[in-house]
C-alpha cells in the first residue's frame, strides 16, 4: 500500500520569507526537504483484532501494539532498530486514523 506524500500546510498568501516577503517555490522545497530528514511520520490506525498498528510513511517500518502508551515504546524501538546509530530523524509523529463506515 503507497501513502499519499506529505503536504506541507497550505495558506491563503504564501508564508513570509525574509529576504522577499513570500516564501519562493525553492524555499519551500528547502523546508520540504529539512522537515524530511527532521522527522518520521507513522499513520496509526486500529487494528481489527484489537489494539493499534502504526506504519512509517516512507519507510518500510511496521509495529504494533495493546495500547497507545505501548505503541509509542514500539514504534521508538522499530526507529531505532531501522535506521544506524545517530542517523534516526529527532521526531516521530503519529498521525492518527480513524476509519469509521456508515450507512448511505
Amino acid at each position: 500500500m503507497r501513502f499519499p506524500r506529505f503536504e506541507l500546510a497550505t495558506w491563503a498568501a504564501d508564508p513570509p520569507c525574509a529576504i522577499s516577503g513570500y516564501m519562493t517555490r525553492a524555499d519551500r522545497y528547502n523546508l520540504e526537504a529539512n522537515m524530511a530528514d527532521n522527522e518520521i511520520i507513522f499513520s496509526v490506525q486500529e487494528s481489527p483484532e484489537g489494539g493499534y498498528e502504526a506504519r512509517a510513511l516512507g519507510y518500510s517500518i511496521f509495529t504494533e501494539a495493546d495500547s497507545l502508551e505501548e505503541l509509542k515504546h514500539n514504534v521508538r524501538e522499530a526507529v531505532r532498530c531501522h535506521f544506524e546509530e545517530g542517523q534516526a530523524p529527532p521526531v516521530i509523529r503519529l498521525h492518527l486514523v480513524k476509519d469509521e463506515v456508515i450507512s448511505a
